[in-house]
């Protein structure tokens, strides 16, 4: 399967797709080019009818570190900051939906840490496998934003609202075997196990009647598809907002000189 993807790989091996987050070097941290990729594989995968079932995952250690934290202190208050958060509700909204219109089962395997962004995709997955290690967990707060790219639409389903705030207030993150003990993950294993075994579920998935298993997952992921449009877009705006406080731009910039953040409150 060809896409011209620079941030991804797309392979298709006997009706099972694995799409892999493809910047190894960054801890496949998702810019802006990589989520456009994103969003633009899932259609493709889910219009491909040779492809039965998918599985996700990330080269290198890690599965993502979420946001480039690089290029959010670069564009910390500068014009090109602007244009992204305008850009960014609504690439948020078609990635999620994007997701979530794909008919196959997404099997995730997250090998290694997955935050923020990375751990929201994972969880929008239709079952989670994670390496024991890993840590997981979304830290949006950490760097002075609000979780609103999925993050706010995603951990209160599976955990309630009550624990969803004590993560997602806290930016706290997890290993992946209490993941799976809180319902984040369908099962934890060691990291050289996660990828044979996500590949091993899907293709017990491929082997199940097509529409059996699709209509199930369509008819499950309604709930989910509500609470998206139901809380997206007040979260993504309040993240795009986040971005142009001092605290963000001080947040980003602490993290990459390693330092504390001296937070100002504005």
């Amino acid at each position: 399967m060809s896409g011209g993807y620079e941030f991804l790989a797309i392979e298709v091996d006997e009706g099972i797709a694995t799409l892999t987050l493809n910047r190894p070097e960054r801890r496949n941290a998702i810019n802006a080019e990589a989520h456009a990729e994103l969003e633009r594989a899932w259609l493709q995968i889910a219009e491909e009818e040779s492809v039965r079932a998918v599985v996700f995952t990330g080269s290198g250690k890690a599965f993502s570190a979420g946001g480039d934290i690089r290029r959010m202190a670069e564009r910390a208050g500068s014009e090109e900051g602007l244009k992204y958060s305008l850009k960014v509700t609504a690439a948020a909204k078609r990635l999620f939906q994007n997701m979530l219109e794909v008919p196959q089962p997404i099997v995730c395997a997250v090998n290694g840490d997955a935050v923020g962004l990375g751990a929201t995709l994972a969880l929008f997955s239709d079952i989670v496998v994670i390496a024991e290690s890993a840590k997981f967990g979304d830290s949006h707060v950490k760097v002075g934003l609000v979780a609103g790219d999925g993050g706010a639409v995603v951990w209160p389903l599976l955990v309630g609202p009550l624990r969803a705030k004590d993560f997602l207030l806290r930016g706290r993150l997890v290993s992946g075997r209490e993941a799976q003990a809180l319902g984040l993950a369908s099962e934890a294993l060691p990291a050289g196990e996660v990828l044979p075994r996500a590949r091993e579920l899907a293709r017990e998935l491929a082997a199940l009647p097509v529409w059996a298993v699709r209509w199930t997952k369509l008819s499950i992921n309604k709930w989910l598809k509500d609470q998206l449009n139901l809380i997206l877009d007040a979260s993504i705006a309040f993240e795009a907002l986040s971005m142009h406080t001092h605290d963000h731009a001080e947040a980003a910039r602490a993290f990459l000189e390693r330092r504390p953040p001296a937070f100002k409150g504005y």
